[in-house]
């Protein structure tokens, strides 16, 4: 396929309004305009619909950011269309395919959408693992495009730049590039990939024994040079991790900032952590410019998730020689809707029929499939308390692990030590917006309504720690909440920087949170007071919890490996790894009991502090369930900015 994507003949012949970048308008003669787009974090939202809630949404979709991308390249003389990973994970259609379908003889519809675009490249994300390798390299077969991934390791050599990658580690782009005056020249881009080397954490039992993971950072840095001696005149990495911090440290999970450091990389595609960029999620950020676009210096984008947004990075070139040299740039990250303060969602763009239709029967099958009842519930299930309350969305998570591992330890050595059980609500509002929350009703309880309490395909673990250990597990989680000063009014309750999925609710103990004391964890879980002591009247069977007692503690992979950074589960703790995911548990407890009735037992809640009030925000659906919140005397505090409900706390 070559570059040669001139839109001044395409506009004038349509009059089409559409404007061209002010590059395209300007470039002179050995000057051209390169358009570089990215898509991020997609997990499989092809289709504009929330599988979860069974309707039709405005704010995800690749089908929708499908007519963006038509858009946006009739708006450039050159344009490179790129993906940055997260692709076939994340959603029921994912779930479908992986454990339904399969891939064997046929092509995963992502792909397929992908195709239909016209992709260039792609890199792999850690999500891309979560089904196995099998699954992996089945789905990639098909894509008229490479993928490439520089620090995921079949064959370790004496440096990087002598491994045996699972993918190749960079790929180059031989294009045609048009010119201010439409003169052609080639040009050669390369296109290299890199993921978090924490996928060997996350999904050990997929991996270990058959790839290992590079640092990122040490990766780019002994191919880029291979790159660059191959003739790439212009090098973007596809860097499926985050924003940080700017200082490289060895093995580190988000290294979007020292990434853009390495000499011969010219632009960064970043992704992971679900946020955009240039946006107000990176103001003030150490080696960041977030009114220029800039990662150490060099133009980078985030596109949000799931399809909300279209990266762009427009370069200006200057032919020198046989080369090129980026002159100028600029940076954006373009959504598919708009959002009032009211909460209220515009889309800006339709969907690209060619898009839906290429997925029309694995959308219908999708359905299907998450429709199917399972069992039924005496009680609503709902996460719209989960972070400041016990709650019936985390409790039958709780309930459904314990009552898997009880069965899954007989027989062994460790039967009869007490089992708990660790969950942590995973719809909880956030970035995902007012409506992100599980809400299912009374009544029949289907796949979908599984799939709404527990997001993701983790697989079932059981760790063995001590009581203290519990203990300090429960203070990791307890940088959920900011310090509250007593006798304050309507103080901020929750720390905006701490993510709801390492809310961990231990269910088996009892205890309370006292939120005058200052976090012993940071939200990152590291020790940053280390005499803290926010967790107290911690007790198990009635008793002050003994701290040299051995319990089980049922949770998932992702915890038990190390996720969150939570004292106990470094993966070195695990006792059990289960052949069976956290979903799939949950559905089978449900067919077992046939109909569930997992109201919460109200077993963690705040010491009181009299005359102090705090504020959190939930969405504006919360207010019908007011009565049912335990232990906590809350009131309606009025509208929250981005379409959230406001509720005080009287402490």
């Amino acid at each position: 396929m070559t570059l040669r994507l001139s839109r001044r003949g395409f506009i004038a012949g349509t009059g089409s309004l559409i404007m061209l970048h002010p590059f395209s308008v300007r470039a002179q003669e050995g000057q051209a305009h390169l358009r570089i787009m990215e898509t991020t974090d997609l997990h499989a939202h092809v289709v504009p619909y929330d599988y979860y809630a069974d309707e039709e949404v405005d704010t995800v979709g690749l089908a929708r950011t499908a007519s963006l991308i038509a858009e946006v390249r009739a708006e450039a003389t050159n344009s490179l269309l790129l993906d940055n990973g997260d692709l076939i994970q994340g959603n029921p259609m994912g779930d479908y395919i992986a454990y339904e379908r399969g891939v064997e003889g046929v092509m995963h519809p992502v792909i397929e959408a992908m195709n239909v675009l016209g992709y260039d490249a792609s890199t792999l994300g850690n999500h891309e693992f979560n089904y196995g390798l099998d699954f992996l390299q089945g789905s990639l077969q098909g894509a008229n495009f490479p993928f490439v991934s520089a620090n995921v390791v079949t064959t370790e050599g004496a440096t990087p730049d002598k491994d045996v990658t699972l993918v190749p580690p960079y790929a180059i782009l031989d294009r045609t590039i048009v010119d201010g005056t439409g003169a052609e020249h080639p040009i050669r881009i390369g296109v290299i990939g890199f993921v978090p080397p924490q996928i060997m954490e996350w999904d050990r039992r997929h991996l270990e024994g058959r790839v290992t993971t590079r640092d990122i950072v040490e990766s780019a840095q002994a191919w880029v040079p291979r790159i660059r001696a191959e003739g790439a005149q212009l090098v973007i990495a596809l860097c499926h991790s985050g924003i940080a911090e700017a200082e490289h440290m060895p093995g580190m999970e988000n290294a979007a900032v020292p990434l853009a450091g390495v000499e011969g990389i010219d632009v960064v595609l970043t992704g992971h952590s679900h946020l955009v960029f240039p946006g107000p999620d990176y103001e003030d950020w150490p080696g960041v410019d977030n009114v220029a676009g800039t990662i150490n210096g060099k133009p980078g984008v985030m596109a949000g998730f799931w399809g909300s947004h279209m990266g762009l990075v427009d370069l200006l070139l200057q032919r020198e020689g046989d080369g090129w040299r980026v002159t100028s740039f600029t940076v954006e990250a373009r959504p598919i809707y708009l959002r009032s303060e009211e909460g209220d969602v515009t889309p800006t763009i339709e969907s690209d029929t060619e898009v839906l239709l290429a997925v029309e029967d694995e959308h219908q099958a999708t359905l299907d499939y998450v429709r199917r009842p399972v069992g039924k519930t005496e009680a609503p299930l709902h996460s719209y308390f989960a972070l400041v309350a016990d709650d019936p969305s985390v409790q039958i998570v709780s309930i459904a692990q314990a009552w898997y591992i009880d069965q899954m330890l007989q027989g062994t050595p460790d039967e009869g030590l007490p089992i708990l059980s660790a969950a942590a609500p995973f719809k909880a509002g956030g970035r995902g917006g007012p409506e992100y929350y599980t809400d299912v009703p009374v009544g029949d309880v289907a796949i979908r309504n599984v799939a709404d309490l527990y997001l993701y395909p983790n697989t079932v673990r059981a760790v063995k720690i001590t009581g203290a250990q519990v203990k300090d597990w429960l203070e990791r989680s307890a940088g959920m909440f900011n310090q509250i000063t007593p006798g304050a009014q309507d103080q901020p309750l929750l720390n905006p920087d701490f993510r709801s999925y390492n809310f961990d609710v231990i269910d088996g103990v009892t205890y309370r949170i006292d939120l005058s004391q200052p976090s012993r964890f940071d939200a990152d879980g590291a020790m940053v007071n280390e005499g803290a002591n926010r967790i107290v009247d911690l007790s198990y069977n009635g008793q002050p919890i003994d701290p040299a007692q051995d319990f089980v503690v049922a949770t998932n992979n992702y915890r038990a490996e190390g996720g969150g950074s939570f004292p106990g589960a470094d993966g070195s703790t695990i006792i059990f790894e289960a052949p069976d995911t956290n979903r799939d548990v949950i559905v089978r407890y449900i067919v077992e009991q046939g109909t569930i009735n997992p109201a919460a037992d109200g077993n963690w809640g705040f010491v009181p502090m009299p005359g102090t009030t705090v504020l959190f925000d939930t969405g504006p659906k919360a207010a019908e369930y007011l009565d049912q919140v335990p232990g906590l005397a809350i009131e309606p505090a009025g509208d929250a900015p981005d379409g959230f409900a406001r509720f005080r706390i009287a402490l």
